[in-house]
């Protein structure tokens, strides 16, 4: 018996080291947007109230948009293709610290905040974890995902048939009562992001990740600021 539990003892102390070491401090190897893309524009929603919770979410202290330096670099290459097509990036979220994520799962947890039920109008909030709307883990806090849509050059709206962070099929990038245009839009973005080498999602015609992305096991915790 006195095996059995030493044995189970080293299982989670490994566990647990392994967990750990996959959360990092280290932004070595971070760039902010701006400082590549010279004509993107900005919305970053965690830090404002204008999202899902209500409120500014732990980590955002600037709205400030940060990428790994790689996935950078790819999504420079994707903002020039769309420059081609009278169009630029507009920005809502890129990395987000994993403190982050663990507040989107307090607040889902906690009975006293409903948020702005615009973002979740036929759900309810314990819906959002559940359903895998939000995870404890994002691919967010690895530094080579993004959230993102495009504007025309003049700064002016393009119509996607949905907003950000709207936990409906609606968002779902093939969602079927998208008007004509509505979709050719929605694939001007997809296809720019995919030849620069990013993936899209089949529940967010927003959020795309760079394939063979330098952390795919490192979670990032450095504040955005």
């Amino acid at each position: 018996m006195k095996k059995l539990f030493l044995a189970i003892f080293i299982i989670l102390s490994f566990v647990q080291t392994t967990l750990a070491a996959q959360i990092s401090y280290d932004k070595s190897d971070f760039l902010s947007v701006s400082s590549v893309i010279y004509d993107a524009a900005y919305d970053i929603r965690y830090y404002s109230d204008n999202n899902f919770t209500g409120g500014r979410i732990r980590g955002y202290n600037a709205p400030v948009a940060y990428m790994t330096k790689k996935s950078l670099k790819a999504l420079s290459f994707a903002a020039e293709i769309l420059r081609k097509q009278g169009y630029r990036l507009l920005i809502w979220d890129t990395y987000r610290p994993q403190k982050a994520v663990d507040n989107f799962v307090e607040w889902i947890n906690s009975s006293e905040n409903i948020g702005d039920k615009s973002f979740y109008p036929n759900l309810k909030k314990s819906d959002l974890l559940e359903g895998n709307y939000i995870m404890s883990k994002s691919g967010h806090s690895r530094g080579s995902t993004i959230d993102l849509t495009i504007i025309k050059k003049d700064g002016s709206f393009v119509d996607m048939g949905g907003t950000f962070d709207l936990f409906s099929e609606v968002s779902h990038p093939d969602y079927k009562k998208l008007t004509k245009q509505q979709r050719r839009n929605r694939m001007i973005l997809k296809n720019a992001m995919e030849q620069a080498g990013f993936n899209g999602i089949d529940s967010e015609w927003w959020h795309f990740t760079l394939k063979n992305e330098p952390y795919p096991d490192t979670y990032f915790n450095f504040d955005i600021e």
